[in-house]
């Protein structure tokens, strides 16, 4: 997605469009999986189909998502702020939560949208993809013992006992850097 907007001079044939697009992906939501990828610049009103998508891959240093850019920002309200400061990809990961993964490069972002289909079923008829599963299902993990404190007033960090838990160790984490009290992600239990 590489959007600088619509043109003032399309008027109201432009908002049309955008909401044709809304309309798409309001009927698409909960029955297709839905993930935009920003790999550049994306402002005015295209920043909304992304923002309501299920996931929003943003590439560090590269992309940018925001209604109003730093320029008109300066103007209004001379306010100096950068573009990564309105609507980088650490921003939307961390601040806003609009964004779900950052990339280091467009290689690594559309890596991280293979991992993504990875996990989740192509519509909602589907089951989630399976693989095949190298841990004995009966596996014990001693380490569970002294990951969690007996006194429930003390901190531990949840990742630790999910990825003794699940498949292989592994687990995809969603909104790594937003909420840092909070862990969401994917992983698989027997496949």
């Amino acid at each position: 997605n590489s959007i600088g907007g619509a043109r003032i001079q399309e008027g109201v044939v432009s908002l049309g469009g955008y909401a044709d697009i809304f309309l798409r992906n309001t009927l698409a939501s909960g029955v297709v999986p839905q993930i935009s990828c920003i790999m550049g610049p994306c402002a005015g009103g295209a920043v909304y189909s992304p923002a309501i998508t299920d996931f929003n891959v943003m590439v560090k240093d590269t992309s940018y998502m925001f209604i109003t850019g730093p320029d008109v920002i300066k103007t209004v309200t001379h306010e100096e702020v950068s573009k990564e400061e309105l609507g980088g990809a650490l921003t939307h990961n961390s601040v806003s939560g609009v964004a779900h993964f950052a990339a280091d490069s467009d290689e690594h972002a559309l890596r991280i949208v293979r991992e993504l289909f990875s996990f989740i079923p192509s519509n909602n008829m589907d089951d989630p993809p399976a693989v095949a599963v190298s841990d004995p299902i009966d596996r014990v993990e001693p380490k569970l013992n002294d990951i969690v404190p007996e006194a429930s007033n003390q901190p531990y960090d949840i990742r630790e006992v999910i990825n003794q838990v699940v498949d292989d160790g592994y687990f995809f984490e969603v909104h790594e850097l937003f909420a840092p009290n909070i862990c969401v992600g994917f992983a698989r239990l027997g496949g």
